[in-house]
């Protein structure tokens, strides 16, 4: 819970001070699928795969000079998945990013983008348990840094508002309660420019 609260207090940053310095905010939500190779981890001997399942999430940008600015991210699986088919879990990526967006037309636009974040997975138990300052929570926590690279194209719908198909890479350091370092989450965002001259 603590680490939303952190990503949260950063997209209140992100909000409230990148406007008066930024040439261009965009905000997004959007959603698509995950997926991982199912091939053993020769390192962990892991054979589950990260891979499946639907994922939400909301991110957004700000280009400080021109075509560069800065971007961040939070996903995570709408459902829990059953590790080893018994302990449910549910993984979260967040990640802070470099991005380059470059505008074709009006109506179009191209963002390609890379950096660091985290991949925190979530495995649930039945009891709750609680600190020293009373903060509880029903799952223990495995995280583990990433690096991401990926883009997108940004199709403007209507005014300020766009679509935009895109994809991630997620290299994950160390991942090893599954059975592969790399996965891939694909799918669509729905978001809105705000400034910027198109």
């Amino acid at each position: 819970m603590r680490k939303l609260i952190a990503v949260g207090s950063m997209w209140w940053i992100l909000i409230l001070v990148a406007p008066a310095h930024a040439q261009q905010v965009d905000l997004s939500f959007g959603g698509g699928a995950l997926s991982a190779s199912n091939n053993t981890n020769t390192f962990s001997g892991a054979n589950e795969s990260l891979g499946g399942g639907t994922y939400v999430g909301f991110g957004g940008d700000a280009l400080i000079k021109k075509h560069l600015g800065f971007q961040a991210e939070v996903f995570w699986r709408t459902s829990q998945g059953l590790y080893q088919s018994q302990v449910p879990f549910r993984p979260v990526f967040y990640d802070f990013n470099a991005i380059y967006v470059k505008q074709f037309s009006k109506r179009v636009a191209v963002e390609v983008l890379g950096g660091i974040g985290a991949e925190s997975l979530r495995f649930y138990q039945g009891a709750y348990n609680c600190d020293a300052y009373g903060n509880c929570s029903n799952y223990v926590s495995s995280n583990h840094f990433m690096g991401d690279f990926g883009g997108g194209i940004k199709l403007y719908a209507w005014k300020n508002l766009f679509v935009r198909p895109e994809a991630r890479l997620y290299l994950i350091k160390d991942n090893v309660e599954f059975n592969s370092n790399l996965a891939v989450r694909y799918g669509a965002s729905v978001g809105y420019t705000f400034g910027g001259s198109r």
